[in-house]
């Protein structure tokens, strides 16, 4: 049956296709949506600015029969386009798009688009990369239903604020270990970028001298 949307929407990959159309996938609250901007690529398209990458927009978008929707209206709502005047800013925001759209290929919750805009908006905004990054794969991990356990160690004992631990690979969960380079400062900030906003972490004034080893072990975690 065909309908009508109205939602907002980020770009995660754009292809030409034709002589002037983009085929987009595009990441809403309600999940992944491929859709076709016909002449977007033509210089007065009244399209062109609202499908950019690193943009926030308000769509339009016919779907019907076909899998593949049909951009009729596109505004920008917010350009973030700080991103594009540093490239390792740049490197990470199109890291973020392209594990974002991989899993939102099986999943439709709109915790996808929740992580990308805050991401972009950190991103846009000169928040630190590391506390970007190692947010954003604790949160993936957490939205991917792969939450990682910040409470016990690998024997299933709670983790305690006097001893220092180490990441087991194998068994996804911190060991005890005399020389360990994780202590209770790191556990805790794990534990609060899991439990919330990129806005707020940013707001945390202890994170500076711990950002090395904790994008250290979130990529670890993320198998990154």
């Amino acid at each position: 049956m065909a309908e009508d949307i109205k939602t907002q929407g980020i770009i995660l990959r754009r292809t030409n296709y034709g002589e002037a159309d983009r085929i987009l996938n595009i990441i809403t609250p309600s999940g992944k949506i491929s859709a076709i901007a016909k002449g977007v690529r033509r210089p007065r398209s009244k399209l062109a600015g609202g499908v950019e990458t690193f943009t926030l927009s308000d769509l339009q978008i016919h779907l019907g029969r076909s899998d593949l929707g049909v951009v009729t209206g596109a505004r920008m709502c917010q350009h973030y386009r700080h991103i594009l005047e540093d490239y390792e800013r740049m490197t990470l925001a199109g890291l973020v798009l392209k594990r974002i759209s991989a899993a939102s290929e099986h999943s439709d919750t709109a915790e996808w688009f929740n992580i990308t805009q805050q991401v972009l908006s950190a991103l846009n905004t000169g928040m630190s990369l590391g506390l970007v990054e190692a947010w954003f794969w604790l949160n993936l991990l957490k939205s991917s239903g792969e939450e990682v356990n910040l409470y016990r160690d690998i024997t299933g004992r709670q983790l305690e604020a006097s001893q220092q631990y180490e990441w087991d690979i194998a068994g996804e969960a911190f060991t005890p270990h005399p020389c360990g380079r994780y202590g209770a400062n790191e556990i805790k900030l794990l534990r609060l970028m899991t439990g919330m906003g990129l806005t707020g972490v940013g707001k945390i004034r202890s994170t500076e001298g711990l950002q090395g080893k904790i994008l250290e072990i979130t990529r670890i975690m993320a198998k990154n």
